[in-house]
């Protein structure tokens, strides 16, 4: 697929997910099958560059082009700046964030907040544009701010008129946050009404769905975000079933064991021992779930303090006699998660 004169493997994004999509995360899911994937916000706070947190999200050695880094704020001069210093930091495409339900950023009228003030889009996404002439800009969305107040279909317009290249957009309001089902068929409409590409996003599980959502839509790609926490093969599984129409089988459990390892490993690498232990915890306990016995095993895991530790409780659960490994059950883990 060709986006933004970069030639991506496929139309399958990894969205940015705010403690989640670091650079580990984001390799795992390019090497399993994804075209792109998108950053965790970096804060456009310009007194916050030089901390441990913003230094690593903006940290991309070794990452597989394009390098896509995503920026949060309200502030058109902030955000301009954020751009420009992210763009120094080794960015290929600068995403904004104006999709975030969350309240930490919504409370600071960042995220989707900014969907309730239209000319302010105007002027942040100018801003941005401007800032950094010679890197595709991005924007990221919802429907609206509300169910009665969906205008998706307004941002669209400001954003191509903006300079922005390509847009993509959760089907879900900021009210909903993450509750119910997305909706496509606002998306649907706003892909009518633009010339640039249009990526769906939301409740993208399956590959099935994956496609339903491109037919449905119309849309040039589609985003996956929290289906691939512990799943990031989901990628090569989609990819496979739009090329053939053919589902693969769900891995194995030992193939889950080899891919959680190598992702622990990077981790630790990435974070330091101390912090990529408590990082893990949660990727190990997306990995295992469904498996046999893995409820037991995450509450006895997360309460180890070293890497050493974390790596032996994990090998032990997928290697003991009579566990997932030895069971092999991959119809039963399909189900289960």
């Amino acid at each position: 697929m060709d986006f933004l004169g970069f030639s991506l493997r496929n139309n399958l994004f990894v969205a940015p997910m705010a403690g989640v999509t670091d650079r580990p995360f984001r390799q795992l899911c390019k090497q399993l099958g994804a075209g792109l994937a998108v950053s965790e916000m970096v804060t456009s706070n310009s007194l916050l560059y030089g901390s441990a947190k913003t230094r690593r999200r903006a940290n991309h050695d070794g990452e597989v082009e394009p390098i896509s880094v995503q920026i949060a704020g309200s502030d058109p001069a902030m955000m301009a700046e954020a751009a420009k210093y992210n763009v120094d930091e080794g960015a290929q495409i600068i995403d904004i964030n104006m999709g975030c339900p969350a309240k930490k950023v919504c409370n600071v009228m960042a995220g989707s907040a900014l969907m309730q003030n239209e000319a302010l889009v105007a002027k942040i996404l100018e801003a941005v544009v401007g800032a950094v002439p010679n890197t595709p800009v991005t924007l990221k969305f919802r429907t609206g701010w509300s169910r009665e107040h969906k205008n998706a279909p307004a941002i669209a317009r400001i954003a191509q008129e903006s300079g922005v290249r390509a847009i993509a957009i959760h089907g879900r309001t900021r009210a909903d946050q993450y509750t119910g089902e997305a909706e496509y068929d606002t998306i649907a409409l706003v892909k009518s009404l633009v010339t640039i590409p249009v990526i769906a996003n939301g409740d993208i599980t399956t590959p099935q769905k994956a496609k339903f959502v491109l037919d449905h839509t119309g849309a040039d790609g589609v985003m996956i975000g929290r289906a691939a926490q512990g799943r990031p093969w989901l990628f090569r599984e989609i990819e496979h079933y739009l090329k053939t129409g053919e589902l693969l089988p769900s891995p194995a459990a030992a193939e889950i064991h080899t891919i959680l390892r190598r992702h622990l490993t990077d981790l630790y690498a990435f974070y330091g021992e101390e912090t990529g232990v408590k990082i893990a915890r949660k990727h190990i306990g997306w990995y295992t779930k469904g498996l046999v016995g893995a409820s037991h095993f995450r509450h006895a895991m997360n309460q180890l303090p070293t890497v050493e530790e974390q790596l032996a409780a994990t090998d032990e659960f997928f290697l003991a006699d009579g566990g997932p490994l030895a069971a092999n059950d991959r119809q039963t883990y399909r189900e289960a998660a």
